[in-house]
């Protein structure tokens, strides 16, 4: 069922694929992007402030906001996350700074989410000791899909994705392997969390927390200062949510899928999980607005320290150097995403792997 047919390469051989100069990172460059995204964040907001009126009237239109400035937003996740990755800037105190209020104006405990990212990248389809999307072999028994139907499930399966997600994730663990079980971003040790975080980690996770905190507080203090919590949730709870869909679902796709294994301790290595990481056509407009980061997540997988600027070019020569082993599918992302949420229930082992199936 594997797609791969060549030899697995080696680390050397795919570093050599690379043109240097894709690893060449620029603070001004890096930058430039950021005001960018901030600015196409920005636009729908002062405009939905200066012109839409706050009524029930007007909530198609305060959707269609929210999708819009949502959307939008991601960009600046993704280079919140190239901040956590080292890729923004050489200058590791400014690189912080801006991933760290990015990220904390999204409700995202950074450098909690910089280490459980950092071994999720380590531990790719690895089968017990992935993070996120990790996914459960099947017992046999009759699953919700056999129960309620594959339509039903698919829409189950997207509710719980995008809506829930990924604040069960930073909270509970929800997707994490099995390996570590319960784990909490917020609280770095005790029963509250899993041995995620080494004890060299915990002041930093509980300013990740305190910045989540204080941003909660800038919100109440807005809700008190309008009199009223309808600005907070039409503003900005409702571009959070779809921001966090599309988060959630970037990661999903680019990990899960019906050819995509994952391998137990014995048959993982981390080139070989790497490499299960999938591209998909997002198209123009999409790629533009989150930096390519749905249709360069192979190369990102296979070398972090790529910037998003570069990772075009570094696709290219993977997918040139190693065709049997670089994944894109050209499944249109609405259609991947429905397969994904319908079919991948769970994995049962074949002879080179553990593939999902319906249960």
């Amino acid at each position: 069922m594997s797609v791969a047919f060549s030899p697995l390469p080696t680390r050397a051989d795919v570093r050599a694929a690379i043109p240097d100069r894709c690893f060449e990172i620029s603070t001004p460059r890096s930058l430039g992007h950021l005001v960018l995204s901030l600015l196409l964040t920005a636009i729908p907001v002062a405009l939905a402030w200066a012109f839409l009126p706050l009524t029930w009237v007007w909530a198609p239109v305060w959707v269609l906001y929210a999708l819009v400035t949502g959307t939008a937003a991601i960009g600046l996740w993704v280079l919140a996350h190239e901040c956590g990755h080292g890729a923004f800037s050489r200058h590791k105190a400014l690189q912080d700074t801006v991933g760290y209020i990015l990220h904390t104006s999204l409700l995202v405990p950074y450098f909690s989410w910089q280490r459980s990212h950092a071994v999720h990248h380590a531990k790719t389809n690895h089968l017990t000791e992935g993070e996120t999307h990790v996914p459960r072999p099947l017992t046999g028994r009759p699953g919700l899909r056999s129960r309620i139907g594959r339509s039903r499930y698919a829409v189950v399966s997207l509710f719980k994705m995008l809506l829930l997600g990924w604040p069960a994730y930073l909270f509970f663990g929800a997707t994490g392997g099995p390996e570590r079980g319960f784990t909490n971003h917020f609280f770095p040790h005790g029963r509250f969390s899993s041995d995620l975080f080494p004890a060299r980690w915990h002041r930093r996770v509980w300013f990740s927390a305190a910045g989540v905190i204080a941003m909660h507080g800038l919100l109440i203090c807005w809700a008190v200062a309008a009199g009223s919590i309808a600005p907070v949730l039409a503003f900005y709870v409702g571009p959070l949510l779809v921001a966090n869909a599309w988060l959630v679902g970037y990661t999903w796709l680019q990990h899960t899928d019906l050819d995509i294994p994952h391998y137990s301790d014995e048959d993982w290595t981390w080139l070989k999980g790497a490499f299960q990481t999938v591209d998909r056509p997002y198209g123009a407009v999409i790629d533009f607005l989150h930096h390519g980061i749905g249709s360069t997540h192979v190369a990102h997988h296979i070398d972090h320290r790529i910037p998003h600027y570069r990772a075009r070019e570094a696709t290219d020569a993977i997918a040139a150097a190693f065709p049997d082993w670089y994944r894109h599918d050209p499944t249109p992302v609405h259609r991947a995403l429905w397969r994904v949420a319908g079919d991948c229930v769970g994995v049962v082992e074949l002879p080179d792997g553990w593939y999902y199936t319906g249960d």
